[in-house]
């Protein structure tokens, strides 16, 4: 069993004894304290955007699909068919939709306004997304209806009416910022979309020529709680948006669903090799949002170093509290120096100490910023500014991930390695000058 040096003894005997001096109990406290704050702080922060990081990636699971494939030149795949057989067959791969998505503009009441128009086949768009959950007004999502009302039609051929097969009227799920600014919504419905001709020549006698154009009945409005999808997306049936757009049969984007047999990751990778890099552009459900998880990271890592700053100016207490003690028990260290402890030993006592302090403060301010953050977890005590019925949630989100817990501890030993490199050097300078 390994035995403790009798320098670390000397030093914890010196931590909890009493002092001569008040004073420096209070100095010594303060330093213990200080780092307890500044740590818990950093905790508190960490944990803060490790909750806004896991509140994107729940979101990204209303509308982003596991995996989207997209051209890797172009706008459109011209052999869907021959595509989607390719992709469901590699393994991981449970559902794979073609989707057309292109801007066009809206029309409602004489208001308007230009979105993402999204052409989706819906039976396989609501098993990849969560669609349905999302609709705050209109029931389920729909993208085409079939008109009740009969149609007769006279046939001059035979001298009589006949009913015509009922053509579908398309639907359209709109976002809430669609809605607000167009004042469209299932009870007031009726809209016109616009986009521009892909073929043909421009009739500038007739400038609306120009334009494709269609009508659009509004059957739910979705809110994401993401900016991406709340702002201007449209989402319809894909044979409308191939109308509108002139397509045939092509897609901009397959958009897959996995299995759960395959992590997401391997399953984007084994896609991309399948197509090769040349041909398209695969990425997963983090890749999607690359950006804004890189946002977050850096801010999180960013305001770790300010704190740590912090942390790095709250330990100039401790520098203090130990300058403090040893002029405290400086006739000690005559007597330690003639009973045969060296300089050097004189000045471990005093290096563990620093070590202690550091140690203790960074300790409980972990432990104190891991209770707030679970405080905050369960009841919710500090709430977002703002109008709760627009919030995504009502008060901060917080994560603890036991790695961040580790990483505080890096600039805490730093620091505690720089006050006992400065402590020592500073009590071995007092030991001559001691008399006992």
């Amino acid at each position: 069993m390994m035995k403790t040096p009798l320098s670390a003894v000397i030093a914890r005997r010196y931590l909890f004894a009493p002092k001569s001096h008040s004073a420096v109990t209070a100095i010594s406290v303060t330093a213990t304290v200080g780092i307890a704050v500044a740590t818990a702080a950093i905790v508190c922060v960490l944990s803060v955007f490790n909750g806004f990081k896991s509140l994107l990636t729940e979101k990204l699971d209303t509308l982003a699909p596991d995996v989207i494939i997209t051209p890797a030149a172009g706008k459109t795949f011209a052999d869907t068919d021959s595509l989607l057989e390719v992709v469901r067959g590699v393994k991981g791969v449970a559902i794979a939709t073609p989707t057309v998505a292109d801007n066009a503009l809206l029309i409602c009441d004489g208001r308007e306004m230009p979105v993402l128009l999204k052409g989706v086949v819906p039976e396989d768009y609501r098993r990849i997304t969560a669609i349905d959950t999302i609709t705050l007004e209109g029931g389920r999502f729909a993208t085409r209806e079939k008109d009740t009302a009969p149609k007769m039609v006279y046939d001059s051929d035979i001298g009589d009416y006949v009913e015509l097969p009922a053509a579908p009227k398309y639907l359209a799920d709109i976002a809430i910022g669609v809605s607000t600014r167009l004042y469209a919504s299932p009870q007031n419905p009726e809209m016109i979309v616009f986009a521009p001709r892909r073929r043909g020549h421009v009739n500038t006698a007739n400038p609306s020529t120009s334009f494709v154009q269609d009508s659009l009945k509004v059957a739910g409005v979705f809110q994401a709680m993401q900016n991406d999808y709340d702002d201007n997306y449209v989402i319809t049936d894909i044979e409308l948006a191939r109308d509108i757009f002139q397509y045939t049969s092509e897609c901009t984007a397959v958009e897959v669903k996995g299995d759960g047999t395959v992590p997401l990751a391997a399953l984007a990778a084994s896609l991309q090799q399948k197509l090769g890099d040349g041909n398209a552009l695969v990425r997963d459900r983090f890749r999607q949002q690359a950006l804004n998880f890189r946002m977050i990271s850096i801010e999180k890592w960013v305001s770790f170093l300010l704190l740590a700053f912090i942390l790095v100016v709250a330990s100039f207490n401790i520098i203090s509290s130990l300058s403090m003690l040893i002029l405290d028990k400086q006739g000690s260290l005559g007597t330690l120096h003639a009973l045969g402890l060296s300089k050097r030993r004189i000045g471990a006592i005093f290096a563990w100490q620093s070590f202690y302090v550091t140690l203790i403060g960074a300790t409980g301010g972990v432990l104190l910023g891991v209770a707030l953050c679970l405080l905050q977890q369960h009841f919710g005590l500090i709430k977002l500014a703002g109008d709760p019925s627009t919030l995504v949630v009502k008060s901060y989100p917080v994560k603890v991930i036991f790695t961040d817990l580790l990483a505080v501890y890096v600039p805490v030993l730093i620091i505690g390695a720089a006050t006992a490199l400065i402590s020592s050097r500073f009590a071995r300078s007092r030991v001559s000058s001691a008399r006992l």
